[in-house]
């Protein structure tokens, strides 16, 4: 069998994308570790930070689309976090089945309680990285996941 071979860019990206799969594992980790006090998981406090982050509540369905993630799985952790008093669940006025998810107030006090343990540990993990260095890594990453999205380029 004739082996492909990768172009000096496509072997670069290779390298960062394998490096890039073991920093997500390790984030996980790490975001575990930061909230677990918080009875959060990094995938819940991903998720809390994404209802945060819409201007009003919208169904699992576009909060899955909105992270890049299965939406039974935003489904199983929108329930968990249901049962703990961290969302409610509202009716929508557009879909009846589609239920609108809201943050409670004791969602919100976690959500901010994450972020208070979240910026000590982050300035230290950015400590000595140059900004410059910093964002050039965000663009590369931004333009991989908009053609992985099949936006095409910036």
């Amino acid at each position: 069998m004739k082996r492909i071979e990768r172009t000096p860019a496509g072997e670069a990206l290779s390298g960062l994308v394998l490096d890039m799969f073991r920093v997500n594992s390790l984030l996980l980790t790490a975001g575990d570790r930061l909230v677990e006090g918080l009875r959060l998981t990094s995938a819940r406090w991903q998720i809390l930070g994404a209802i945060i982050a819409t201007e009003r509540p919208q169904p699992v369905a576009w909060l899955a689309r909105d992270l890049g993630a299965n939406r039974q799985n935003v489904q199983r952790i929108i329930n968990d976090l249901h049962g703990e008093g961290l969302v409610a669940l509202e009716a929508n006025p557009h879909h009846r089945r589609a239920q609108l998810v809201v943050l409670t107030e004791k969602g919100r006090q976690t959500f901010e309680a994450a972020m208070r343990l979240q910026a000590p540990w982050i300035n230290s993990l950015a400590d000595g990285l140059a900004i410059k260095d910093i964002q050039a890594t965000h663009r590369v990453i931004r333009t991989l996941r908009q053609r992985l999205e099949g936006n095409g380029r910036e």
